[in-house]
Order: structure tokens, then C-alpha cells, then sequence
């Protein structure tokens, strides 16, 4: 059986709180499709493919899991966004040895994002 993965769809990250969640990724400036801040499963338009953000019980915990990288047309720009929203990463922007330009920053649920651009 042949077949080609040929892109992905969506990333799923959990909260514990989806008011929270849906003030956060929309003051970065993400487009809330479905769901809300009373829902139990939000989805945010990226390009072809969503971010979702589901609930969870306060018991359910997690731990770090990895990071979600989000090309971006301009990386400094997304970065004085996130500081002007009072918000901080572990570092300024910076040039990859790898060929991008990126920071990361942490969701108030502790989601590593990753914001790049090709160099």
C-alpha cells in the first residue's frame, strides 16, 4: 500500500481554563473559528490547518510535551505584539544556525509556541 502523508490537519493542546485560552490566542492575534470562551473545544483558523484547545479537568496534568513553530510573516513584529500585551518570552528574536528567524513563548498553560520565519 502506497500513500503520502500529504499535510497536517490540526494541533490539539489542552487547558484547564478555555476563557484563558481564547483571550490568549486571540490577542496574538489568532482567528477564533468554532468554540469560545464557554466551549469545551475551541478551533483557530492557521492558514490551511487549526489550532484546537480543549478542556480538561483541573486532576489532568501534563508535563512538557514538545512546541507548536508557526511561520509568521514578520517574527519582531509578532514579538512586539507579545510585549505589548505584557507578555514574555525566554528570548528576544534570534537568527537559527538552521536558516530561521524565531522566539518561543509559553501559553498559560504551559505549550511551548514557536514563533518563525525563514531566513
Amino acid at each position: 500500500m502506497n500513500f503520502a502523508i500529504e499535510s497536517l490537519s490540526a494541533v490539539t493542546l489542552a487547558t484547564h481554563d478555555m476563557a484563558r485560552a481564547v483571550r490568549f490566542y486571540t490577542a496574538l492575534g489568532f482567528t477564533l473559528c468554532h468554540g469560545g470562551e464557554g466551549a469545551s473545544l475551541s478551533s483557530f483558523k492557521i492558514g490551511p490547518a487549526y489550532l484546537n484547545v480543549i478542556a480538561q479537568p483541573p486532576e489532568q496534568r501534563w508535563q512538557w510535551w514538545g512546541r507548536v513553530i508557526f511561520h509568521v510573516t514578520d517574527v519582531d513584529a509578532v514579538y512586539e505584539r507579545i510585549l505589548a500585551l505584557g507578555l514574555r518570552s525566554e528570548a528576544p528574536p534570534r537568527d537559527a544556525p538552521w536558516g530561521e528567524r524565531y522566539f518561543h513563548l509559553t501559553d498559560p498553560d504551559g505549550h511551548e509556541l514557536s514563533f518563525a520565519r525563514p531566513l
